[in-house]
């Protein structure tokens, strides 16, 4: 089938992926600017312009689909079918109507729970026990077209990171089994029940809050691991946390209660288990606490205390 495909990050680019390897003919990537990003904050290409480049894709970057020449180029094409997966821009209306067998999305949710920017994250934040992913077909709305097909999957204590790849697994192969039989599935209303919205992750979210349970806390930890990646303060200094574990445990909210990292939360305590410094590896938590002493007694966020 001949597709225009628009998508950005790794979760696209391996929906991308699956499309080439079963033969599908990507006509044109629609895929977002350049971005700052790293130390440096040198302008860098997304996951879905790099492999498209590598495959030897036509590629263009609109900041937005109201522009003429995209709008324009899209239609030239001549596609059967407009693919998206986590694009990050809306599609206007005139784009939705271009392709004779409409806009498809790849949504990393089991809608209409978590429509948006941030399903993934908001799933293992809100201590969801499935996710899964939802093809669907596109409208104005944010996530609200009518679903095609269905595939759940178990949270399972992953991180962010590692359901992402998941999903992107999942939705490739779902993506598939729709566009060999579309008559197959049949387009199903999204229910007015259980309309859930995943706001886009702002950076302060990412600040430990120990204050919260502990099965909180370390859900904030998966949730954010890869990136932006949780963290405390201490000593003027941001450590991540990339792993972590409850444990039994009690005290002032914040306070390391022993010579290994284990810090109380407003029930129970967590056990840092993966660190990281600022411009270091990640490292055992055992490790970090030789080279960068944390006592017992210590305060971490000590801000939360006034607060």
């Amino acid at each position: 089938m001949r597709i225009v495909f628009a998508g950005t990050p790794a979760f696209a680019a391996s929906v991308l992926a699956g499309l080439l390897d079963v033969g599908h003919q990507v006509a044109l990537v629609l895929t977002q600017p350049d971005r700052p990003a790293g130390r440096g904050l040198r302008p860098l290409p997304s996951a879905v312009k790099q492999l498209s480049a590598g495959r030897g894709l036509e590629i263009l970057q609109p900041a937005s689909l109201k522009d003429l020449h995209a709008l324009e180029r899209v239609k030239a094409v001549r596609p059967e079918a407009i693919v998206t997966a986590a694009y990050g821009l809306i599609l206007p209306q005139q784009v939705l109507d271009i392709a004779p067998r409409g806009a498809l999305n790849v949504h990393a949710s089991l809608l209409p729970r978590w429509r948006g920017a941030a399903p993934i994250q908001r799933a293992i934040l809100a201590g969801d026990e499935w996710t899964g992913v939802t093809i669907m077909r596109m409208e104005e709305g944010l996530d609200t077209g009518p679903m095609l097909l269905e595939s759940p999957v178990q949270i399972d204590g992953r991180t962010a990171g590692e359901l992402t790849e998941l999903l992107a697994e999942v939705g490739g192969h779902a993506l598939g089994r729709y566009l060999a039989e579309p008559a197959k599935y049949p387009p199903v209303a999204q229910p007015e029940d259980g309309v859930t919205y995943a706001s886009k992750i702002g950076k302060a979210e990412a600040r430990l809050d120990f204050t919260r349970d502990a099965y909180a806390v370390e859900r904030q930890v998966r949730a954010f691991n890869p990136l932006p990646g949780a963290w405390f303060d201490f000593m003027g200094e941001r450590i991540k946390v990339l792993e972590a574990e409850v444990v039994p445990g009690s005290g002032p909210p914040g306070m390391v209660a022993d010579d290994h990292l284990r810090i109380a939360c407003g029930e129970r305590a967590i056990r840092a288990i993966g660190v990281q410094r600022a411009g270091r590896s990640r490292m055992h938590a055992d490790e970090l606490l030789r080279g960068f002493p944390i006592p017992k007694g210590a305060q971490l966020n000590p801000r939360d205390r006034a607060e």
